[in-house]
């Protein structure tokens, strides 16, 4: 997993690749230069939270539950959550939200089909028909990374995921509940699927196959993984 070391009082995991997290609370970071991107685990769904850093400032991607164990985990990386990301309006996903904003006075960022359903208005909202990505317009020193986000439908009216390819180590999609290792996320309707394996397809599994999947649970995967399985996905229907 990488060695372990104590920061603030948090044992924070420094690893050269997220691993599977064993327990609850458990933190990983990857750590270059200025750059951190870190991982935890929180809630009883087990939900994935990511925070993306640059220079002592922080984009947190899903404040889905235990706002106190966020608010600290950045505080034992010496960041500072400036912005805050909702990929998409499922309440396991947001159930922080609002004491997370209320604590960092950060600016929150929404997907525009899903943002009514989140229960803390939004700053700034993103996505297109055309699944074009956009650069998020952060406020924090994260910017200097040029996240991205793109569109996709189907799990929920509209979704959004984070794209990070300008790091050293290698690109990153962090993509909610869109996408895991063997398939992409629960649907209620045949077309609801089509629609999701689609946006899946053609805007996350395009991206350059050593690309890290990063979902809003379990474990994460690579584009390359993922990718020839697609049409086994689509004729199974799930």
């Amino acid at each position: 997993m990488g060695t372990g070391f104590i920061l603030e009082s948090m044992d924070i995991h420094s690893v050269s690749e997220f691993t599977h997290l064993s327990a609850p609370r458990e933190v990983q970071a990857l750590v270059q230069d200025d750059t951190t991107v870190a991982v935890t685990t929180v809630g009883d769904m087990d939900n994935n939270c990511y925070l993306i850093a640059c220079d002592g400032q922080g984009l947190l991607i899903d404040a889905a539950d235990d706002a106190e164990h966020l608010l600290d985990m950045a505080k034992a990386l010496k960041v500072e959550i400036t912005d805050v990301l909702t990929t998409h309006q499922h309440f396991d996903h947001t159930r922080a939200l609002q004491e997370v904003l209320e604590a960092t006075g950060a600016t929150h960022h929404a997907p525009r089909k899903d943002a009514e359903g989140i229960p803390a208005p939004a700053d700034e909202v993103y996505g297109n028909d055309e699944g074009i990505p956009e650069l998020l317009r952060l406020t924090g020193h994260a910017a200097e990374l040029q996240p991205k986000v793109v569109e996709l439908r189907g799990h929920t009216p509209g979704g959004l995921a984070v794209l990070l390819e300008n790091v050293e180590d290698a690109p990153r999609a962090f993509t909610g509940d869109s996408i895991f290792p063997g398939g992409v996320g629960k649907t209620d309707s045949p077309e609801a699927f089509s629609q999701l394996l689609t946006d899946v397809e053609q805007r996350i599994l395009s991206l350059p196959q050593g690309t890290r999947i990063h979902p809003g649970h379990g474990d994460s995967t690579t584009v390359g993984a993922e990718l020839p399985h697609v049409d086994e996905w689509r004729q199974r229907g799930w």
